[in-house]
């Protein structure tokens, strides 16, 4: 039987998430807005297998999909009624069960430099660090006498280790350190055509279990963000991409159109990587996403093969 919500003064919506600050930031907008509902949204904290696992990168322990496996298994036994997820951390594949109920206002999806504090220039002696072989193989051409070498840890743990002298620099997302309000740590934007964003960055994905009644958290959620997601994500898919994959896609509605650039990548990206654009409908979000996988898939045999 589905779940109504006919009693909405005072009933309880309970908002799973990582226990990491910015995790908890992130939930307390959805919290919020569901007090101002009426809603009581208690936020139930969980460490998950992904912020446990510190001394590998993620490709060699199965993804960013183990950043939502305990609270996807909260939803399921219903210890939660909705997680509030980073988007980029939620594997393309999505598990009917469990289905991603909307999305938010787009916070800056660009990806930054940070340097250490009090310092204006990179220190070529240390290395940058990074966890994304996304960015790495986009940044390596912005700085090619600079090494990079991975650094794992909630953001928090990852600026003292660059304060603490480890790295010459952090590659990270605007949208974190902003919700953070840490905006004053960015030394420089990369521009979306310099290292494009991951699929879904800057975006909280709401998820729910198949059957519960969200309909409170329609006034929350953005349509416009659901439609540049699907494209995005569709692109991934499309490559047979995952959220650690090297791959990458950022779209946006531009005059009524829907204009996405993406990066293709095979393996670990030791090949190399093409990247393109693409125009099409907004109402055909996947169809532009799929046309230039295609595209770029072609592309890439072509150059490598």
């Amino acid at each position: 039987m589905t779940e109504r919500m006919e009693d909405r003064i005072m009933r309880t919506i309970r908002i799973g998430s990582r226990e990491s600050r910015l995790a908890v930031v992130q939930s307390e907008l959805v919290q919020r807005y569901l007090q101002e509902q009426g809603i009581d949204a208690p936020i139930i904290t969980m460490k998950t297998t992904g912020d446990k696992i510190l001394d590998r990168t993620l490709d060699q322990v199965g993804g960013k999909g183990l950043f939502v496996k305990e609270l996807d298994a909260a939803l399921l036994d219903g210890r939660s009624d909705i997680s509030v997820h980073s988007l980029k951390d939620v594997p393309a594949e999505e598990n009917p069960r469990l289905p991603l109920i909307g999305y938010s206002d787009r916070e800056d999806p660009r990806d930054v430099l940070v340097l250490p504090e009090g310092e204006t220039k990179l220190n070529e002696k240390l290395p940058i660090g990074c966890s994304s072989r996304r960015r790495v193989l986009q940044a390596q051409k912005l700085y090619p006498q600079m090494g990079f070498r991975s650094v794992r840890g909630n953001v928090l743990t990852r600026l003292k280790k660059l304060d603490d002298g480890e790295y010459s620099a952090l590659i990270l997302a605007a949208a974190g350190l902003k919700r953070l309000g840490l905006a004053d740590r960015i030394s420089r934007y990369f521009t979306t055509e310099e290292i494009i964003p991951c699929a879904g960055q800057g975006v909280l994905a709401l998820q729910g279990r198949k059957g519960f009644d969200c309909a409170i958290l329609n006034g929350y959620v953005n349509k416009e963000s659901e439609i540049v997601v699907k494209c995005e994500r569709s692109f991934i898919r499309a490559v047979g991409g995952e959220c650690s994959s090297p791959v990458a896609a950022h779209a946006v509605i531009q005059e009524g159109e829907l204009f996405l650039r993406a990066m293709y990548s095979k393996g670990t990206g030791e090949m190399g990587y093409v990247t393109g654009e693409r125009k099409g409908p907004v109402h055909d979000p996947s169809g532009v996403a799929k046309a230039l996988a295609q595209q770029l898939m072609e592309q890439f045999e072509q150059e490598k093969g």
